[in-house]
């Protein structure tokens, strides 16, 4: 804990531009090109890695624009690259995007194509390819990344390594969000997700959804230094927490995500296991209401609803304590421009019967859970139900099939279990859940407010620091008391792997090493 307490958060990279806005009359260059360093010794060649990962469905496929869980980013990276890496410590650091250059108003961007780089099939990367992925996920598209370009009017090829992003309103953010794990780079007018071409570490050998997938490392040395180290990855699909562990302690898998808190304890104390803990970094866990109809469309039934959860009871027994309480805006007590004084939504039956005989509604409110939605999930739901007896609030609980449930539940149903990883900005997490109404297509409790949508746009050119987190306070606290979301808990992240595997560094970001283990690792 101490390690990632010490840790700089998100905001530097965003501090470090602000300093450096003095040069703002002549423009301003980034000097955050540099790929992070590997922070223990120096990594050997060779081993297969075995991962047993929770995060996938039957349904999966490598098409970017329907990744939406931590399977499908795991093996995206292995096979191809981002623009821009979020490092440990949270810094927008370069990729496929070596380097960038801003002008004052944060609304034309240039940026440098790494140069020398191949995909697996012998093409050269260039603007061209760059052009044609960012563009898979503006205009007319399903993809979980617009939200998060929709202010860009133009991305422009300057020369072969050169392209220029023209935004209509500035977004000193904007590196951030073209690290979106969406956001990856293909050879340009390619559409056959069957038969990935990438600049990744490795290429594909095998891929049965829901059940496995195996790559090999590419021939030759891999682009960046002391990185894609095995010589194979074996990815199995384990949804389950308890065979997950198991699967670690008996050998069959070196590595695995999403630990269970109920057996964190022991495994910290196995002398042949690591685990690895992100305190306030980790999924946001969520029950969220469509509030563009009725009865979720009642505030005062939603305000009923969130203080009528017993939030602390699911943190101790559903978590174990690996987790924080949540305040229904998914932005996490360890994120820059956090509000640590904000109207907290606690448990409280007197205003929980207040706002249910306030709303109205009489009949009974069915919520969908599922195991496939988050581990807990289902628990969460139990002790929920029970606190909203209390105040004579009667929960219907459906448990529904784990299997397809983020093609068949979430985004449909009217009210449902949800989780939302951490991303590395509070601009990035506000955009990509609540920004730009129903244009938004993972805008999942179908949240529409203009003040919030003013609020977002002014706070990403706000260079007074002071000023800005005014800002970002007000838009949680809007979330917070007017959307649809009952967020109410933070887990930290929970990461064991065997004690001969190095490279897994604390991510700023999501588990797993920002889910580039297998790019990252090495055996000892």
């Amino acid at each position: 804990m101490g390690q990632f307490d010490t840790q700089t958060e998100s905001g530097i990279w965003l501090d470090r531009r602000t300093l450096l806005t003095g040069a703002a009359a002549v423009g301003l260059s980034s000097t955050l090109g540099a790929l992070p360093a590997m922070a223990q010794a120096t990594p050997k060649k060779g081993g297969t890695l075995r991962l047993g990962m929770e995060g996938g469905s039957p349904s999966d496929s490598l098409d970017p624009l329907t990744y939406a869980d931590s399977i499908p980013i795991a093996m995206s990276l292995m096979l191809w690259n981002n623009l821009i890496e979020v490092a440990d410590n949270g810094d927008a650091t370069g990729e496929l995007f070596e380097k960038w250059d801003v002008k004052p108003g944060a609304a034309d961007w240039t940026f440098h194509v790494r140069k020398g780089i191949t995909f697996s099939n012998g093409k050269t990367l260039d603007a061209d390819d760059v052009i044609y992925s960012i563009n898979m996920h503006r205009g007319e598209t399903k993809s979980p990344a617009k939200a998060l370009l929709a202010d860009i009017t133009e991305v422009k090829k300057i020369d072969a390594n050169t392209v220029q992003i023209l935004m209509k309103s500035g977004n000193l953010d904007l590196p951030y969000n073209l690290s979106d794990y969406h956001i990856i780079v293909v050879p340009n007018g390619f559409k056959d997700w069957s038969k990935p071409v990438g600049t990744g570490a490795f290429t594909l050998e095998e891929f049965q959804p829901g059940v496995r997938a195996t790559f090999k490392r590419k021939p030759g040395n891999y682009w960046k230094p002391n990185r894609g180290n095995f010589d194979r990855v074996e990815l199995r699909y384990i949804p389950d927490a308890a065979a997950r562990t198991q699967a670690l302690l008996t050998g069959q898998v070196d590595a695995i995500n999403r630990a269970s808190p109920k057996t964190a304890g022991l495994l910290e104390r196995n002398p042949a296991i690591k685990l690895s803990r992100t305190p306030g970094a980790g999924n946001r866990f969520c029950f969220v209401a469509h509030t563009d109809k009725s009865p979720f469309s009642n505030n005062d039934l939603m305000m009923a609803l969130k203080h009528g959860i017993d939030r602390q009871t699911i943190v101790n027994n559903v978590f174990s304590g690996y987790a924080s309480v949540g305040n229904d805006n998914c932005v996490g007590p360890k994120m820059k421009y956090y509000d640590a004084k904000q109207k907290k939504n606690t448990y409280d039956l007197d205003k929980a019967k207040f706002h249910m005989k306030k709303s109205g509604v009489t009949s009974a409110i069915e919520l969908q859970v599922s195991e496939g939605a988050f581990t807990g999930a289902t628990d969460s739901g139990q002790v929920f139900q029970e606190s909203l007896a209390k105040a004579g609030i009667k929960l219907d609980l459906k448990r529904v099939s784990g299997d397809g449930y983020w093609d068949n539940v979430w985004l449909k149903v009217p009210f449902c279990a949800v989780y939302w990883g951490n991303r590395p900005t509070i601009d990035n997490q506000l955009t990509s859940i609540f920004a730009g109404g129903l244009t938004n297509p993972w805008n999942d409790s179908r949240f529409i407010n203009e003040e919030f949508n003013k609020t977002l746009v002014a706070a990403r050119v706000e260079l007074n620091q002071a000023k800005r987190a005014a800002m970002y306070a007000r838009c949680q606290e809007i979330v917070s008391q007017q959307a649809g979301m009952v967020n109410f808990c933070v887990q930290d992240y929970l990461d064991a792997h065997s004690t001969k595997l190095m490279g897994l560094t604390i991510s700023a970001r999501y588990d797993l090493g920002d889910q580039r283990i297998a790019e990252k690792g090495w055996f000892a």
